[in-house]
């Protein structure tokens, strides 16, 4: 991507920094022997500095875990590096952000951590803007979406580092077996879905609303009836007309006419779903680009096209991506910078992203992966990726809202239940958060 080796080439953003660094090196070299001596950088190595890194893990198997990665990186970061140790902690995702939760509140905050959020932390004064670490160049590598979305008050926080979109798959042998063509519309997919109920389908479409994911899942639905969880101007519009439309879909169009399965959709998490449809027992679903992988393993022939919306395909996907954070208690700015460029270099955004299936941050990584043969499967969701909408992650208030729809939307579409009632409920859950 970019020659960081060369201090000519680092942008206006990091030049504060290169020049300390200078004036640190010119003041030795003045003191003499006597300073070189006295800075134990010779003899016991206290010069050497160790950054903490706490990541998530994007694999499935000890085989796969993102240790691998993150091992191979560092080696050959601290090969060219002699005094800097890089020290990860790799964690399931089940387990990283509140890991990391503990830390800060134990007053041992890592340099950096690799998470799902980062408002929190930003709000309350602990991170580093990417301003203090790398240049505006390599800031503006980042996919507009992304870098947008890890921004408040226009400056940037959250750096992304794993990025996806979503798209409906369907089986393709199913499809083919009951005579159906991708569906365009609601009114096509609930057709289809009827056609694949009549054939015996267990699942003629899988909607997965239990609490592991179901705040995606929603938003999917949300944006194909135009609308999300924020309006216009930027604030919550959860209870909307156009949302309460949607919902009352889900219920009456397809949970209603018992499309969706032998598992109600609140009961139903994502990885039952996509193991689901691994199985060939489902016919049409959300997924993001994990499942290609997923499905291909068993044997399902699959097709992909954009989420179907009221009156046609849906222009704006869900987009999806997880941060990079550098907090300040450590402090370690440069070094935490000459890392970071390393690790957001094109070579290894390509290597990370095929490994795990997922899209590049940057715009000069996407642009490779978009024009290599080897990721073709991948490019229908690179397409989407200019024209998707994130959630609301700038907003600290956003993981309590998250949480509160993982706990309640289920019940929206239940026998019995009401989507006006719950999408209210989880209105003012929003407002009171904020």
């Amino acid at each position: 991507m970019y020659d960081f080796s060369k201090v000519s080439n680092v942008s206006v953003g990091r030049l504060s920094v290169r020049r300390r660094r200078t004036g640190t090196i010119a003041a030795v070299s003045a003191l003499g022997m006597t300073a070189a001596l006295g800075g134990c950088g010779l003899g016991g190595g206290s010069d050497e500095v160790t950054l903490r890194l706490v990541a998530a893990d994007y694999g499935d198997s000890a085989a796969n875990s993102s240790r691998k990665y993150w091992d191979t990186l560092v080696k050959e970061y601290e090969a060219k590096h002699s005094g800097v140790r890089i020290d990860v902690s790799v964690y399931s995702w089940t387990d990283v952000d509140r890991k990391v939760k503990e830390l800060v509140a134990a007053g041992e905050a890592p340099d950096m951590a690799q998470i799902g959020s980062y408002a929190d932390y930003a709000d309350k004064g602990l991170l580093y803007k990417a301003d203090d670490l790398i240049g505006i160049r390599e800031q503006a590598d980042f996919v507009a979406q992304l870098g947008a979305a890890g921004r408040i008050n226009g400056m940037q926080y959250g750096m992304p580092f794993a990025a996806s979109t979503r798209l409906l798959f369907y089986n393709k042998t199913l499809f083919a077996d009951a005579g159906l063509t991708p569906p365009r519309t609601w009114k096509q997919l609930a057709a289809d879905a009827e056609a694949l109920k009549a054939d015996g389908v267990k699942y003629p479409y899988a909607l997965p609303l239990g609490p592991e994911e179901a705040q995606a899942e929603t938003m999917q639905w949300l944006l194909s009836g135009g609308g999300g969880y924020i309006d216009s101007v930027g604030t919550y519009g959860i209870d909307s007309d156009e949302n309460v439309t949607t919902m009352n879909w889900l219920k009456d169009d397809l949970v209603g006419k018992g499309l969706t399965g032998p598992v109600a959709p609140e009961n139903l998490n994502r990885a039952a779903a996509f193991s689901a449809f691994a199985a060939g027992d489902v016919g049409m679903l959300n997924g993001h680009p994990s499942l290609m992988k997923i499905a291909a393993a068993k044997g399902v022939k699959f097709g992909m096209v954009p989420m179907p919306g009221a009156a046609g395909p849906t222009k704006n996907s869900m987009g999806v991506a997880d941060w990079m954070t550098a907090f300040k208690q450590n402090g370690h700015a440069e070094q935490v910078g000459d890392f970071l460029d390393f690790v957001y270099s094109e070579k290894n955004v390509l290597a990370f992203s095929r490994e795990y299936d997922l899209l590049p941050v940057t715009n000069s990584a996407s642009t490779t992966m978009s024009g290599a043969s080897r990721d073709a499967d991948l490019k229908p969701f690179l397409d989407a990726l200019p024209t998707s909408e994130l959630p609301p992650v700038d907003k600290t208030s956003w993981a309590s809202v998250s949480a509160a729809v993982k706990k309640r939307i289920g019940s929206a579409v239940s026998p019995g239940g009401s989507p006006e009632e719950v999408l209210r409920e989880l209105q003012l859950t929003a407002q009171n958060a904020e």
